[in-house]
Protein backbone atom coordinates (compact mmCIF):
# COMPACT_ATOMS: atom_id res chain seq x y z
CA UNK A 1 0.00 0.00 0.00
CA UNK A 2 1.37 3.39 -0.97
CA UNK A 3 0.62 6.33 1.29
CA UNK A 4 -0.86 9.15 -0.77
CA UNK A 5 -1.62 12.50 0.88
CA UNK A 6 -4.98 14.09 0.12
CA UNK A 7 -5.07 16.41 -2.89
CA UNK A 8 -5.80 19.28 -0.52
CA UNK A 9 -2.30 19.05 0.96
CA UNK A 10 -0.08 22.12 0.36
CA UNK A 11 1.95 21.86 -2.86
CA UNK A 12 4.94 23.73 -4.17
CA UNK A 13 5.18 27.32 -2.90
CA UNK A 14 1.49 27.67 -2.13
CA UNK A 15 0.83 28.92 1.42
CA UNK A 16 -0.17 26.09 3.78
CA UNK A 17 -3.85 25.89 4.60
CA UNK A 18 -4.94 25.78 8.24
CA UNK A 19 -6.10 22.42 9.47
CA UNK A 20 -9.88 22.20 9.45
CA UNK A 21 -11.99 19.30 10.63
CA UNK A 22 -12.94 16.79 7.96
CA UNK A 23 -16.73 16.55 7.48
CA UNK A 24 -18.00 14.17 10.13
CA UNK A 25 -15.15 14.89 12.55
CA UNK A 26 -16.11 15.06 16.23
CA UNK A 27 -12.93 15.60 18.20
CA UNK A 28 -14.47 15.37 21.67
CA UNK A 29 -16.10 12.04 20.85
CA UNK A 30 -12.85 10.84 19.29
CA UNK A 31 -10.95 11.68 22.47
CA UNK A 32 -13.54 9.85 24.62
CA UNK A 33 -13.22 6.76 22.45
CA UNK A 34 -9.43 6.71 22.56
CA UNK A 35 -9.54 6.99 26.36
CA UNK A 36 -11.88 3.97 26.51
CA UNK A 37 -9.48 2.10 24.26
CA UNK A 38 -6.60 2.80 26.67
CA UNK A 39 -8.48 1.04 29.48
CA UNK A 40 -9.20 -2.01 27.32
CA UNK A 41 -5.64 -2.19 26.00
CA UNK A 42 -4.24 -1.92 29.53
CA UNK A 43 -6.31 -4.98 30.46
CA UNK A 44 -4.92 -6.73 27.37
CA UNK A 45 -1.32 -5.93 28.33
CA UNK A 46 -1.80 -7.27 31.85
CA UNK A 47 -3.25 -10.53 30.51
CA UNK A 48 -0.40 -10.90 28.00
CA UNK A 49 2.21 -10.43 30.70
CA UNK A 50 0.42 -12.93 32.97
CA UNK A 51 0.24 -15.58 30.23
CA UNK A 52 3.66 -15.01 28.63
CA UNK A 53 5.58 -17.44 30.89
CA UNK A 54 3.49 -20.31 29.47
CA UNK A 55 2.79 -19.31 25.87
CA UNK A 56 4.87 -17.80 23.07
CA UNK A 57 4.32 -14.33 21.62
CA UNK A 58 3.07 -15.94 18.39
CA UNK A 59 0.42 -18.01 20.17
CA UNK A 60 -0.68 -15.10 22.34
CA UNK A 61 -1.00 -12.93 19.23
CA UNK A 62 -3.18 -15.59 17.60
CA UNK A 63 -5.52 -15.88 20.59
CA UNK A 64 -5.71 -12.09 20.89
CA UNK A 65 -6.86 -11.85 17.25
CA UNK A 66 -8.96 -15.01 17.02
CA UNK A 67 -11.13 -14.27 20.06
CA UNK A 68 -11.29 -10.61 19.02
CA UNK A 69 -13.48 -11.86 16.17
CA UNK A 70 -16.27 -12.16 18.76
CA UNK A 71 -16.68 -8.39 19.37
CA UNK A 72 -15.89 -7.71 15.70
CA UNK A 73 -18.73 -9.93 14.51
CA UNK A 74 -21.09 -8.60 17.20
CA UNK A 75 -20.39 -5.04 16.08
CA UNK A 76 -20.99 -6.03 12.46
CA UNK A 77 -24.33 -7.64 13.34
CA UNK A 78 -25.38 -4.65 15.45
CA UNK A 79 -24.55 -2.35 12.56
CA UNK A 80 -27.05 -4.37 10.55
CA UNK A 81 -25.71 -3.59 7.09
CA UNK A 82 -23.24 -6.13 5.72
CA UNK A 83 -22.68 -3.88 2.71
CA UNK A 84 -20.07 -2.08 4.83
CA UNK A 85 -17.76 -5.01 4.09
CA UNK A 86 -17.47 -3.74 0.51
CA UNK A 87 -14.34 -1.63 0.79
CA UNK A 88 -12.45 0.58 -1.63
CA UNK A 89 -9.21 -1.43 -1.56
CA UNK A 90 -8.87 -4.73 0.27
CA UNK A 91 -5.10 -4.43 -0.14
CA UNK A 92 -5.18 -1.49 2.27
CA UNK A 93 -6.70 -3.71 4.94
CA UNK A 94 -4.13 -6.43 4.31
CA UNK A 95 -1.35 -3.86 4.74
CA UNK A 96 -2.96 -2.53 7.90
CA UNK A 97 -3.06 -6.11 9.28
CA UNK A 98 0.60 -6.68 8.45
CA UNK A 99 1.58 -3.52 10.33
CA UNK A 100 -0.77 -4.27 13.20
CA UNK A 101 0.43 -7.84 13.69
CA UNK A 102 4.08 -6.75 13.57
CA UNK A 103 3.52 -4.00 16.12
CA UNK A 104 1.49 -6.37 18.28
CA UNK A 105 4.16 -9.06 18.42
CA UNK A 106 6.92 -6.56 19.14
CA UNK A 107 4.80 -4.95 21.84
CA UNK A 108 3.93 -8.29 23.46
CA UNK A 109 7.61 -9.23 23.44
CA UNK A 110 8.56 -5.97 25.15
CA UNK A 111 6.08 -6.64 27.97
CA UNK A 112 7.92 -9.86 28.75
CA UNK A 113 11.32 -8.13 28.83
CA UNK A 114 10.67 -5.24 31.22
CA UNK A 115 8.18 -3.82 33.73
CA UNK A 116 4.83 -3.11 32.08
CA UNK A 117 4.88 0.62 32.81
CA UNK A 118 8.32 1.00 31.21
CA UNK A 119 7.27 -0.80 28.03
CA UNK A 120 4.09 1.25 27.76
CA UNK A 121 6.01 4.46 28.43
CA UNK A 122 8.39 3.79 25.55
CA UNK A 123 5.41 3.16 23.28
CA UNK A 124 4.44 6.79 23.84
CA UNK A 125 6.93 7.88 21.25
CA UNK A 126 4.17 6.94 18.76
CA UNK A 127 2.43 10.35 18.93
CA UNK A 128 5.72 12.03 18.02
CA UNK A 129 6.11 9.75 14.99
CA UNK A 130 2.44 10.15 14.06
CA UNK A 131 2.68 13.94 14.26
CA UNK A 132 5.65 13.90 11.92
CA UNK A 133 4.03 11.48 9.47
CA UNK A 134 0.57 13.09 9.51
CA UNK A 135 2.00 16.04 7.56
CA UNK A 136 3.29 14.21 4.44
CA UNK A 137 0.93 11.23 4.60
CA UNK A 138 -2.36 12.80 5.70
CA UNK A 139 -1.85 16.39 4.61
CA UNK A 140 -2.61 17.66 8.13
CA UNK A 141 -1.27 21.01 9.28
CA UNK A 142 0.58 20.68 12.59
CA UNK A 143 1.23 23.97 14.36
CA UNK A 144 4.22 24.86 16.49
CA UNK A 145 2.25 24.60 19.72
CA UNK A 146 1.24 21.00 19.06
CA UNK A 147 4.79 20.13 18.02
CA UNK A 148 6.06 21.56 21.30
CA UNK A 149 3.36 19.80 23.33
CA UNK A 150 4.19 16.41 21.81
CA UNK A 151 7.92 16.98 22.26
CA UNK A 152 7.37 17.93 25.90
CA UNK A 153 5.32 14.76 26.28
CA UNK A 154 8.17 12.71 24.84
CA UNK A 155 10.57 14.33 27.32
CA UNK A 156 8.17 13.19 30.03
CA UNK A 157 8.44 9.64 28.68
CA UNK A 158 12.24 9.85 28.89
CA UNK A 159 11.91 10.96 32.50
CA UNK A 160 9.79 7.88 33.19
CA UNK A 161 12.15 5.34 31.64
CA UNK A 162 15.24 7.09 33.06
CA UNK A 163 17.81 6.81 30.23
CA UNK A 164 20.65 6.76 32.72
CA UNK A 165 19.45 3.36 33.95
CA UNK A 166 19.88 1.50 30.68
CA UNK A 167 17.23 2.88 28.31
CA UNK A 168 18.66 1.14 25.26
CA UNK A 169 18.30 -2.40 26.52
CA UNK A 170 17.09 -5.19 24.25
CA UNK A 171 13.59 -4.80 25.63
CA UNK A 172 13.66 -1.05 25.05
CA UNK A 173 14.80 -1.48 21.45
CA UNK A 174 11.96 -3.95 20.83
CA UNK A 175 9.50 -1.50 22.38
CA UNK A 176 10.82 1.32 20.18
CA UNK A 177 10.35 -0.83 17.10
CA UNK A 178 6.78 -1.59 18.19
CA UNK A 179 6.08 2.13 18.62
CA UNK A 180 7.34 3.03 15.15
CA UNK A 181 5.38 0.27 13.40
CA UNK A 182 2.30 1.09 15.49
CA UNK A 183 2.52 4.69 14.28
CA UNK A 184 2.36 3.54 10.67
CA UNK A 185 -0.62 1.34 11.54
CA UNK A 186 -2.46 4.29 13.10
CA UNK A 187 -1.75 6.47 10.06
CA UNK A 188 -3.18 3.68 7.90
CA UNK A 189 -6.34 3.57 10.06
CA UNK A 190 -6.86 7.27 9.48
CA UNK A 191 -6.48 6.77 5.72
CA UNK A 192 -8.85 3.80 5.61
CA UNK A 193 -11.47 5.79 7.53
CA UNK A 194 -11.70 8.18 4.57
CA UNK A 195 -13.24 5.50 2.33
CA UNK A 196 -14.29 2.55 4.51
CA UNK A 197 -16.56 2.10 7.50
CA UNK A 198 -14.87 1.60 10.91
CA UNK A 199 -16.79 -1.66 11.41
CA UNK A 200 -15.20 -3.02 8.22
CA UNK A 201 -11.75 -1.80 9.26
CA UNK A 202 -11.95 -3.62 12.58
CA UNK A 203 -13.46 -6.77 11.05
CA UNK A 204 -10.89 -7.14 8.28
CA UNK A 205 -7.98 -6.40 10.61
CA UNK A 206 -9.16 -9.07 13.04
CA UNK A 207 -9.78 -11.58 10.26
CA UNK A 208 -6.46 -11.07 8.45
CA UNK A 209 -4.50 -10.84 11.70
CA UNK A 210 -5.99 -14.16 12.83
CA UNK A 211 -4.93 -15.79 9.57
CA UNK A 212 -1.41 -14.33 9.66
CA UNK A 213 -0.74 -15.31 13.28
CA UNK A 214 -2.10 -18.83 12.67
CA UNK A 215 0.71 -19.61 10.19
CA UNK A 216 3.39 -20.57 12.77
CA UNK A 217 0.97 -22.38 15.12
CA UNK A 218 1.75 -25.94 13.92
CA UNK A 219 5.36 -25.39 14.99
CA UNK A 220 4.89 -23.64 18.36
CA UNK A 221 1.43 -24.69 19.62
CA UNK A 222 1.01 -25.28 23.36
CA UNK A 223 -2.41 -26.36 24.63
CA UNK A 224 -3.83 -24.10 27.37
CA UNK A 225 -3.27 -25.89 30.65
CA UNK A 226 -6.75 -25.44 32.17
CA UNK A 227 -10.04 -23.53 31.97
CA UNK A 228 -8.52 -20.65 33.90
CA UNK A 229 -6.00 -20.06 31.11
CA UNK A 230 -8.71 -20.52 28.48
CA UNK A 231 -10.81 -17.84 30.17
CA UNK A 232 -7.84 -15.45 30.30
CA UNK A 233 -7.05 -16.05 26.62
CA UNK A 234 -10.67 -15.42 25.62
CA UNK A 235 -10.84 -12.28 27.77
CA UNK A 236 -7.57 -11.12 26.23
CA UNK A 237 -9.04 -11.38 22.74
CA UNK A 238 -12.29 -9.65 23.66
CA UNK A 239 -10.47 -6.78 25.38
CA UNK A 240 -8.14 -6.39 22.41
CA UNK A 241 -10.96 -6.52 19.87
CA UNK A 242 -13.12 -4.01 21.72
CA UNK A 243 -10.13 -1.73 22.25
CA UNK A 244 -9.35 -1.93 18.53
CA UNK A 245 -12.92 -0.88 17.71
CA UNK A 246 -12.77 2.21 19.93
CA UNK A 247 -9.29 3.09 18.64
CA UNK A 248 -10.43 2.84 15.03
CA UNK A 249 -13.52 4.94 15.70
CA UNK A 250 -11.35 7.55 17.42
CA UNK A 251 -9.06 7.95 14.41
CA UNK A 252 -12.11 8.20 12.18
CA UNK A 253 -13.55 11.05 14.22
CA UNK A 254 -10.53 13.31 14.73
CA UNK A 255 -7.16 14.23 13.19
CA UNK A 256 -4.42 11.79 14.12
CA UNK A 257 -2.07 14.43 15.54
CA UNK A 258 -4.80 15.76 17.85
CA UNK A 259 -6.03 12.61 19.57
CA UNK A 260 -2.83 10.51 19.57
CA UNK A 261 -1.36 12.17 22.70
CA UNK A 262 -4.32 10.87 24.69
CA UNK A 263 -2.76 7.42 24.44
CA UNK A 264 -0.58 8.75 27.27
CA UNK A 265 -3.41 8.08 29.70
CA UNK A 266 -2.81 4.34 29.39
CA UNK A 267 0.40 4.90 31.34
CA UNK A 268 -1.68 5.49 34.45
CA UNK A 269 -3.52 2.18 34.06
CA UNK A 270 -0.35 0.18 33.28
CA UNK A 271 1.55 1.72 36.20
CA UNK A 272 -1.25 0.87 38.60
CA UNK A 273 -1.56 -2.66 37.21
CA UNK A 274 2.19 -3.24 37.46
CA UNK A 275 2.13 -2.24 41.12
CA UNK A 276 -1.04 -4.22 41.93
CA UNK A 277 -0.16 -7.48 40.15
CA UNK A 278 3.65 -7.66 40.18
CA UNK A 279 4.58 -5.26 42.96
CA UNK A 280 6.48 -2.94 40.59
CA UNK A 281 6.38 0.14 42.79
CA UNK A 282 6.76 3.23 40.56
CA UNK A 283 9.56 5.60 41.41
CA UNK A 284 9.05 9.35 41.74
CA UNK A 285 10.25 9.89 38.15
CA UNK A 286 7.34 7.75 36.88
CA UNK A 287 4.76 9.97 38.58
CA UNK A 288 6.49 13.15 37.44
CA UNK A 289 6.84 11.95 33.86
CA UNK A 290 3.21 10.79 33.80
CA UNK A 291 2.09 14.25 34.89
CA UNK A 292 4.11 15.81 32.07
CA UNK A 293 2.75 13.56 29.32
CA UNK A 294 -0.87 13.89 30.45
CA UNK A 295 -0.50 17.67 30.70
CA UNK A 296 0.85 17.80 27.14
CA UNK A 297 -2.22 15.97 25.86
CA UNK A 298 -4.57 18.30 27.74
CA UNK A 299 -2.70 21.30 26.36
CA UNK A 300 -3.32 20.07 22.82
CA UNK A 301 -7.05 19.81 23.58
CA UNK A 302 -6.99 23.36 24.96
CA UNK A 303 -5.25 24.72 21.86
CA UNK A 304 -7.66 22.98 19.50
CA UNK A 305 -10.64 24.22 21.52
CA UNK A 306 -9.45 27.83 21.14
CA UNK A 307 -9.05 27.34 17.39
CA UNK A 308 -12.62 26.07 17.15
CA UNK A 309 -11.67 22.58 15.95
CA UNK A 310 -12.98 20.80 19.03
CA UNK A 311 -16.78 20.70 19.05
Amino acid sequence: MVFVPPTSAPLGNLPPKPMVPVPGDDVRKGIAMIVISTVLFAALWVLVKLLSPRYSVYELSFFRNFFALIPAVVMLIRHGDFQVLKVARISGHVWRAVLGVTAMMLGFASYTMMPLANAVAISFMSPLVITALSVPLLGEKVGIHRWLAVLVGFVGVLVIVNPGEGFLTQGALVAIGAAVVSSLAMITIRQLNKTDHPVAIVFYFTLFASLFTAIPLPFIWVWPVDMHDWSLLILMGIAGGAGQHFLTRAFGLAPAAVISPFNYISLLWSTFAGWLVWGDMPMLNVFFGAAVVVASGLFILYRESRKGIVR
